[in-house]
């Protein structure tokens, strides 16, 4: 095994959960102009669902996007309601859902 692959490796896995799931630089930019980590984060439930969690619910894209803009707590039993977000465009809810769905890891 090539050195430098075993020490980005070990680097890597010596780094803290939360630095290992940090969303890309331009979906948290996403996230933090539309105030969605107060009520959101990566592994863990604050107000809302961890967004691993509305991950594991396999939603498409345009579904997210549409309950970004306009929640159905049927959805969600057990927490409170979403405020709707209308004013987050369509594009940024997109990458956003995109980035959620890309947190879903197959289990072996």
């Amino acid at each position: 095994m090539n050195i430098r692959f075993i020490l980005v490796i070990g680097l890597f896995s010596s780094l803290p959960a939360a630095a290992q799931s940090k969303p890309p630089a331009d979906v948290e930019k996403i996230l933090q102009k539309h105030a969605c980590l107060t009520c959101h984060q990566i592994d863990t439930r604050v107000v809302g669902p961890a967004y691993k969690e509305v991950a594991r619910k396999k939603y498409k894209p345009e579904q997210i996007v549409a309950l970004i803009h306009k929640p159905d707590p049927s959805h969600w039993p057990g927490y409170p309601p979403m405020s709707p977000m209308p004013q987050v465009p369509k594009e940024d809810a997109l990458k956003v859902a995109r980035w959620i769905n890309s947190l879903t890891v197959s289990k072996k």
